[in-house]
């Protein structure tokens, strides 16, 4: 099965500075790291770019890598290794290649692979999340970890866990219960309308 390489000096220099960084803010984790350490970890409500900040801040507080999907062009001389140490796995989109095809690849070649995903796919106010971190769970057979950041409280990390059942609705159902009383750095942009969001979806 593939592993990581061991990250170069700069880069657990780097991890440690923003955990660092997120408790000096007055931030603390919550949660534990995931008990299956092959997960899709998902980062919602993203309404800032202050929550990649404080995630990193989380995943090195819990001791675990997290990975996320970067265009292939990113990884490159000389932020190959540096995008490899954080994380990064490598995604070609050129030709219509299917992203969630190469994710549930992944999953089958790593021991251990914790992969996040951002369904609302931007900061903005959308009305539907992006179901492909849904469609990778299920096609990998891997449980659903909620990830989160709460604004108010400043507090952050890995919530409950959802193995997939292949009902869309349902699932988004408990997903959403898990995040119910957390509040995002802009609310306005964050969705509250499950129906709206599920409508139409498999």
């Amino acid at each position: 099965m593939y592993q990581d390489p061991p990250p170069a000096l700069m880069s657990r220099l780097l991890r440690r500075l923003l955990l660092w960084y997120f408790r000096s803010r007055g931030w603390t984790i919550v949660g534990a790291a995931p008990a299956d350490r092959r997960c899709v970890i998902i980062a919602v409500p993203h309404t800032s770019n202050w929550d990649f900040i404080n995630y990193l801040g989380v995943i090195d507080g819990l001791g675990i890598k997290a990975h996320f999907m970067a265009k292939r062009s990113l990884f490159r001389w000389p932020l190959n290794r540096f995008m490899t140490d954080m994380g990064g796995v490598s995604v070609d989109q050129a030709g219509g290649k299917n992203y969630v095809d190469a994710m549930v690849a992944e999953f089958a070649r790593r021991k251990e692979f914790m992969l996040t995903i951002a369904p609302e796919g931007t900061r903005g106010a959308v009305k539907q999340w992006r179901t492909g971190f849904y469609h990778i769970a299920v096609a990998a057979g891997v449980p659903i970890v909620c990830g989160m950041m709460d604004y108010d409280k400043k507090t952050g990390g890995l919530g409950r866990a959802i193995m997939p059942t292949g009902d869309y609705a349902a699932d988004m159902k408990l997903i959403f219960e898990a995040y119910r009383n957390v509040r995002p750095r802009h609310p306005e942009r964050a969705i509250t309308d499950l129906s709206v969001m599920t409508a139409g979806k498999q």
